[in-house]
């Protein structure tokens, strides 16, 4: 992948950023709506979350709010959960969900390939359960808990869901109640309808992602391996573990998305096996309510009846 340039300590330049937004943790200034700020969770691996909080929370009497997990895109390799885009993402949802997020920035490849991102992700669940951190404790709800991301997120909060559902013993009192995927990034070995008619997407071209999938896989896996696609027979028996757990998944994509198919396709799968899915597609493309803001307000009242029940 050219956007890789290799250093000699076995690390990588990369050549694709975006500007990095500091956090807002000072509540004095009256424009700021939503708090944010840093909490280190595993020093060894230097994982950290950031938190966005609604200002308003602060003055409401005993609050206890649900608590999402969000997980950045950017195919595994590229970005990070201070990336301007995310944060703005993650802020606007805060407030308008009024929902505490917990970004979580985790290890990319190729340095750290798949499965250390899940890794990072499960540990912080077990981390959060137990955080004397001020905002967890005082509005979370840890019963109300539901695991996000976009794109290569997407694919993390569904990996990371299914080994929650299966050690959900050992996260009380951490309570997962819900998967949102969205655009999450999948691939497979054979080519989708979707992916030979949209070939040359300038957003995100098939073979864009097969060579981030070559970087992101365990050495010697191809697309057909379960952390890539999700359809293997191996896989496809594990998500029975999120029906046992009564846990719901959101499925949102865009049509001019050359992975839709995928998407849609993983929808279905969730259904016959039981699982209680919702679908949210539309027009647009790859990561459209991330990188056109003025999308965003659509996506956020599906995601507010999905988190609420209503």
């Amino acid at each position: 992948m050219s956007k890789l340039i290799p250093n000699p300590d076995g690390t990588y330049t990369r050549l694709i950023t975006l500007p990095i937004v500091p956090a807002q943790p000072d509540p004095s200034p009256p424009t700021t709506r939503v708090l944010s700020k840093d909490i280190s969770v595993n020093p060894k691996t230097e994982t950290m979350v950031r938190l966005f909080l609604p200002r308003e929370v602060l003055n409401l009497p005993a609050p206890r709010i649900p608590l999402i997990f969000y997980y950045h895109g950017g195919a595994f390799i590229f970005f990070s959960a201070t990336s301007s885009i995310f944060h703005e993402f993650c802020s606007t949802m805060a407030l308008q969900l009024q929902v505490l997020i917990v970004s979580l920035e985790y290890r990319l490849a190729p340095e750290h390939r798949l499965p250390a991102a899940y890794d990072d992700a499960v540990d912080a669940l077990h981390w959060i359960k137990t955080t004397k951190e001020e905002w967890i404790v005082k509005f979370a709800d840890l019963s109300n808990c539901f695991l996000m991301g976009t794109s290569a997120g997407g694919n993390l909060a569904y990996h990371a869901g299914l080994r929650a559902c299966e050690v959900s013993d050992h996260l009380d009192p951490l309570k997962i109640k819900g998967l949102i995927l969205h655009h999450p990034f999948f691939g497979g070995s054979e080519r989708t309808g979707s992916e030979l008619v949209m070939e040359d997407d300038p957003i995100l071209p098939p073979r864009v992602c097969d060579a981030a999938w070559k970087w992101v896989l365990p050495v010697g896996a191809d697309r057909d391996h379960e952390y890539c696609n999700p359809t293997v027979s191996k896989e496809f028996e594990r998500c029975v573990a999120i029906r046992v757990m009564g846990c719901r998944v959101l499925v949102a994509g865009c049509f001019g998305d050359p992975l839709i198919d995928r998407q849609m396709g993983l929808g279905k799968m969730l259904e016959g096996k039981g699982v209680r899915t919702m679908t949210h597609f539309g027009n647009g493309f790859h990561g459209l309510e991330v990188s056109d803001p003025s999308k965003a307000p659509a996506l956020f009242i599906v995601l507010k009846n999905f988190v609420h029940e209503l």
